[in-house]
């Protein structure tokens, strides 16, 4: 191969990878682009929700939340005794048409 082929190859191969390098940081900038409209977005959804929980102390929240979940739990319970009177009853009522 001549030195004028071998240069031109040589040159082919170059161009495409600065044509891939320049695809490539394109792309980057793009990703880059959409990441910091993604985390704008989510600053302000953050900010929004942090305005909401202004003057909320989060312990209250907590203890709160506690409160409801004990509570829930004995509905729960209690809906279960009544569930399984009511099934005891029918089955006497049963026992009593037969």
């Amino acid at each position: 191969m001549s030195d004028q082929t071998m240069m031109q190859t040589d040159l082919d191969r170059l161009a495409e990878r600065v044509e891939k390098a320049a695809a490539l940081v394109q792309n980057l900038r793009g990703e880059r682009d959409r990441l910091a409209k993604e985390r704008d977005e989510i600053a302000g959804r953050l900010e929004a929700l942090e305005q909401r929980l202004q003057g909320q102390d989060p312990a209250a929240i907590t203890t709160e939340l506690t409160t409801l979940r004990r509570e829930q739990r004995e509905w729960q319970g209690e809906r279960r005794e009544v569930a399984s009177r009511i099934e005891a009853l029918v089955k006497k009522l049963e026992r009593l048409e037969a």
